[in-house]
This record gives structure tokens, sequence and C-alpha cells, in this order.
């Protein structure tokens, strides 16, 4: 069979779906990727076909503009404004930004992604679409050439989820409507692939088809000569793209690093040469590695810190390894929560994260037992779940009708 994916321009909202993109190839079926041109390379790094088309809101105004609406609705909980939808700069206050003056541009960018995805699937003629939340040209694609379409969700944040929290975007180029398959809303989507164990469930009211997440986390190579000392080993991902679309101030690495070099742990920072340069000088008992693969180090960590991003959640899930989730966003803040009700990991929303509350947090994910013992759970179910290969057969009967 055909299978289209649409992918946004973030590349860690689609690295859950490469490894289904490498089983469908190798069982024969032929693939296409539309993508932003931006993301023509790293799709096709991934060893995956792409076919470069407008591209739409790039993801970082996507996120810029709805935490903007947050603010707006008095639902945006840090105490300094957003950053301007569009320059990325610090706004004194909401004033700062024209709506208007953008709504047009955005509207015809929308517009031009979407109408090109329905031209390219009018044209190669899939039998199956796949999208990521953010890509709905890929789900409007398949409502116009009349194939199933499928959401396939990066972690436990779903469709259907409590305001302000929204991870399916705003149809501001009128596009489904303007192709005769209505308003868009979350109801058009019937099919989800979940790869979410049960205790961390997302909220959705599509067709659920279980997957598991295997964990692809770009280029880079597997650590080498890794003893393990006495001390207790702490990994830390973080990146500055993160403060792009949040802030300055949610730079959070420094306290981190701060907070754990106050613990006597064994610190591994994985980072590239802007995160670190950024850090300033790596304190003693900090090893840094520059595009270091999470899946290949989490497994020999004792616990990780991150900012709540589904791709180092959901490696951490797999991997069985408790985690603190510090979050500047309700994206975020939503999946940290679901992690840590389940008992395996810890949540503090960042503007509480200070180095004494850091610290105490990750103290307690080495000290209390539960923790290791929930996140083993949860990498127990999450790696029982069906393999993108098994889950092939549900994909080519949903095609075939």
């Amino acid at each position: 069979m055909r299978v289209l994916f649409t992918v946004s321009s973030w590349p860690t909202h689609y690295s859950a779906m490469v490894p289904l993109g490498w089983a469908l190839q190798a069982a024969g079926h032929e693939l296409r990727v539309l993508c932003a041109p931006s993301q023509t390379a790293a799709v096709a790094g991934a060893g995956l076909p792409p076919v470069p088309l407008p591209g739409g809101m790039e993801v970082a105004v996507h996120n810029r503009l709805s935490y903007v609406r947050e603010a707006l609705a008095g639902q945006w909980p840090y105490p300094w404004t957003p950053l301007h939808p569009v320059t990325g700069a610090p706004m004194s206050t909401l004033d700062d930004y024209d709506a208007a003056a953008y709504a047009a541009g955005f509207a015809e960018a929308s517009a031009a992604a979407h109408d090109a995805a329905v031209g390219f699937a009018r044209q190669w003629r899939p039998d199956l679409v796949v999208h990521d939340p953010v890509s709905t040209e890929g789900l409007l694609a398949a409502l116009v050439t009349g194939v199933p379409a499928v959401l396939a969700l990066w972690g436990p944040v779903g469709t259907h989820e409590p305001a302000p929290v929204r991870i399916l975007p705003d149809d501001l180029g009128d596009s489904f409507a303007r192709h005769g398959v209505g308003p868009f809303g979350p109801e058009l989507i019937r099919h989800v692939l979940d790869p979410c164990p049960d205790e961390v469930a997302p909220a959705v009211r599509a067709r659920r088809l279980p997957v598991r997440y295997v964990p692809y986390n770009g280029p880079g190579v597997p650590p080498a000569g890794m003893p393990r000392g006495a001390s207790k080993r702490v990994c830390v991902t973080w990146s500055t793209a993160l403060s792009t679309m949040t802030g300055p101030r949610s730079y959070a690495l420094p306290a981190i690093v701060a907070a754990l070099t106050g613990l006597g742990v064994e610190t591994v920072l994985t980072a590239t040469r802007e995160d670190a340069e950024a850090l300033g000088p790596v304190p003693p008992g900090v090893r840094l590695l520059r595009r270091c693969p999470l899946y290949a180090l989490l497994p020999e960590c004792d616990a990780v810190v991150h900012h709540g991003g589904a791709g180092s959640a959901m490696t951490a899930l797999v991997s069985g390894t408790p985690q603190l989730a510090v979050t500047f966003a309700s994206e975020q803040a939503c999946l940290a929560g679901r992690i840590a009700a389940s008992g395996a990991g810890r949540h503090l929303p960042g503007h509480t994260a200070t180095v004494e509350t850091i610290g105490a947090a990750v103290a307690a994910l080495l000290e209390v037992p539960g923790h290791r013992r929930a996140a083993a759970g949860l990498r127990r179910a999450a790696v029982g779940r069906p393999t993108p290969v098994d889950v092939l057969p549900r994909l080519e009967e949903l095609a075939a009708g």
C-alpha cells in the first residue's frame, strides 16, 4: 500500500513516527513524508523519503501564539509575559502583540500548506495517511481523497484535554470548510496510534490503536566506556530552544546542574554545542555528552531531569527511568502531571523550580523505592504493546476498508 506521512516543522513531534516509517518500508510498502522544506534533511537523515512542500506556520510561532492566547484567557500561570508570537522578542504587556496585523499572513500560510497536501494526495493517491497532531493537513488530505487517516500521538497528551491544553492547531486558513469537509474539530479524527500505557493514557475519543513507543532521538553516537562509580547517576537533557518559545527565564539548566552538584551525584548532561556554551564552565562531577541518543543512555541512569517534552518523557518511560519534569507550558505540565500521578516521576512547574526544590525532587526519585517500582511497571506495560511491525496488519486492514 501507499502511505503518506505529514509532519510538523519540529523534529521531536514526528520522531515517534520514524520507526513506523521504517517498518512500513521494510514490509514493502511505499512511503512519502510531506514536510516543511526546513525538515527535508532531518527526514531524509532518518531514512524516510521527504517531499518538501509549503510548511504553514512554524511550530515555534504556533506555540508562542498559543501562550499569548492562554495569557489573554487568564490561563498563563507564569509571572512573566509570553514572548511575541512572530518575532520571539520579550513583550512588556500583551498589547505589544497586534494580532490583526498578522492574521492574514497566518491564514495564507495555513491555507497554502493544506492545499499543497491535498494536491499531492490527489496526485499520488495514498491508501492511508498518518499525521502528527500539528500536521492537520494530512487529515484534510485523507478526508478529501476518501482514505483513512490515523493521528500518531507523541505522548500522553491527547486531543480532548481540558483547557488550556490544546495540541491541535486552529484551521486559520478555513481549509476544511473550503474543501467541503466541514469545520475542523477533533471529532474528525477517527483513529489514533497511542503509545501510552493505560496508567498515563491521554484523553482521546477516537479509536485507539495501541503501539509500542520505539525511541528515535535523531543521529548520535551511543556512549562507550561509562563505568559506574559508587554515586547515583542522573541524566539531564535540556535545550536552549525551549527559551525561544517560553522566554529566557525558562532556561533552568544552571539551577538543575547546581541542584545535582549539591546532591553529590554523577551528572550526565546531554547537550548540543549551543546548550553547553550557554551553560558556561561545566562544574566538577558533570560529564557532558554532545548529541548522545537518550535511548542508549537512560537505562544506565538512576533518574533523568527534562523539561517535559514528549520525546524525553517517553524515552525515559520505556527505559524504566524515574523522571523529573520541570515544565514551562501547559502541554508539558499535562504530560508531567500524568507521569507523576503514576508514581514514575515528579513534576515541578518551572516558575516554582529552585535549586532547593529541584534537589529535593531528585533526591526523592533516588531514595523513594516506589518511584523506581512505578517506573519499572510503566516500562513493562509500554514494551508489552504491539511494535510498529506488529501494528502493520491493523493499518493494512484499515487501508483496505
